[in-house]
């Protein structure tokens, strides 16, 4: 049995990082999902895919992980740029702003 462990991004309707500061360790399928013929939905046999476990840190998944023999790869996440402006959003509105506002 194999999972992955790693730190869920941003969506892209998120401004903010809720829902970005836990680790999850999410099992790796062992076969392909299947067709049916019938209802052209797809389906898998392995249960293990859909179970999803949320940690406070990569040390607790880890050590969860090593507990109940389970071979885990650990993806580490991609540092996030800081966006910031020189002067900033209130800047728009300052009362000593010289230029002429426009839209």
């Amino acid at each position: 049995m194999s999972a992955r462990i790693y730190r869920p991004a941003r969506t892209a309707t998120q401004s903010g990082t809720a829902r970005t500061k836990h680790w999850v360790l999410e099992f790796v399928p062992d076969r392909a999902r299947e067709v049916d013929p019938l209802m052209g939905w797809t389906s898998a046999t392995d249960t293990q895919a859909q179970v999803r476990l949320r940690f406070s840190s990569k040390e607790a998944a880890l050590e969860y992980a090593r507990d109940h023999g389970i071979d885990a790869v650990v993806q580490e996440p991609k540092p996030r740029k800081p966006n910031i402006r020189p002067g900033g959003y209130g800047e728009n509105f300052a009362t000593s702003r010289r230029q002429v506002w426009t839209h």
